[in-house]
């Protein structure tokens, strides 16, 4: 019962949250003007003359970003709960494995070529790279059956560090495009668009349905692997199928959005907190709570300094890394009492 009304409470401020910032920006768009010209754009009827001006901004810019911001957020907590499930590590978030490293090496070379000017330039470069990097990672891991968790962890910080040291290269060597790396690096939603907004919520929606499915066989692993095959559940299979499809949705965002850190480390931390371990709850709960985390980051990072825009990484960083600095202290302080 707590939980149902904390799951109604939660979306209730998101939908409030999402409409509020629909309407705030450079541009405001008077809040009674927001249901107008969406039902009109749905239904194909005329805009009424009045909110007609406000129109292509909502359309095409204002909705869209809003909505890719709830959609990314979502995900990058989502694939930070399926991480730290599966290496029982409340530290683990979504770039453990690479895959951000990888996706920016992608992005940067996109732009240095200058494939980035056309469609999806960018974004295809980055999620190529990022996709190369875990079939790299999973690749390795398979020749260690007995210490698969292990080799993916220690795999994933060393191409961390060499996809990064490459990058930084790069830039080096092409310091006409290191401001435009270092901005895409940092995360944005400002070239949200329709189609990566239905991309992304495919994959969101068939992520959340596969974690769903093995919740209750990750819920028996984080007990121990004599318990999880006593129980007869395959942790080998399972492993793989969350780290894959978790991997794949936050490639497609990092790809999207750049890298947006502290999402998927301290949302999921902040939900186990609040309503335990059970990853049903977890994984439902991360996905609300990651929506509006990034939100209201994006509000913040476009109106603070308006009309400049912030990198939404540097505002999620400010809020996320504070806050998990102040959760190990209590936690290590409650240890030492």
């Amino acid at each position: 019962m707590k939980k149902r009304v904390a799951f109604i409470l939660t979306c209730t401020l998101l939908v409030g949250l999402a409409f509020a910032a629909t309407s705030i920006g450079v541009i405001s768009i008077p809040a009674e003007a927001v249901l107008p010209i969406i039902q009109a754009k749905l239904t194909g009827s005329a805009v009424p003359p009045q909110w007609e001006i406000y129109s292509m901004t909502l359309w095409q810019l204002r909705l869209p970003r809003v909505i890719l911001s709830i959609f990314a957020g979502g995900a990058l907590a989502l694939g930070g709960a399926a991480f730290q499930t599966i290496f029982r590590n409340p530290i683990c978030d979504p770039y453990i494995l690479g895959i951000s490293s990888g996706a920016s090496l992608g992005a940067g070379i996109a732009i240095i070529i200058g494939i980035d000017i056309y469609l999806f330039g960018t974004t295809l470069g980055a999620l190529l790279m990022a996709l190369l990097t875990l079939f790299f990672i999973l690749t390795l891991a398979k020749t260690g059956k007995q210490k698969t968790i292990e080799t993916l962890l220690l795999a994933g910080v060393a191409l961390n560090f060499l996809l990064s040291a490459l990058l930084t290269m790069m830039m080096v060597l092409h310091q006409e495009a290191m401001e435009e790396i270092i901005f895409w690096t940092m995360g944005s939603f400002a070239t949200a668009g329709w189609i990566e907004n239905l991309i992304l919520f495919v994959m969101l929606s068939i992520v959340t349905f596969v974690l769903l499915f093995y919740s209750k066989d990750l819920n028996i692993m984080q007990l121990g692997d004599d318990i999880s095959k006593t129980s007869g559940v395959n942790t080998e299979r399972v492993t793989y199928i969350v780290l894959i499809f978790s991997s794949i949705l936050v490639a497609i965002v990092v790809a999207f959005c750049g890298v947006i850190g502290f999402v998927g480390l301290v949302i999921p931390h902040l939900v186990r907190i609040l309503f335990g371990n059970k990853n049903q709850s977890v994984f439902v709960f991360s996905l609300i709570f990651g929506a509006f985390f990034c939100l209201l980051a994006d509000l913040i990072a476009r109106t603070v300094a308006a009309p400049a825009e912030l990198p939404v990484g540097s505002i999620t960083a400010l809020i996320g890394a504070p806050y998990f600095l102040y959760l190990l202290i209590v936690k290590r302080y409650k240890s030492i009492i």
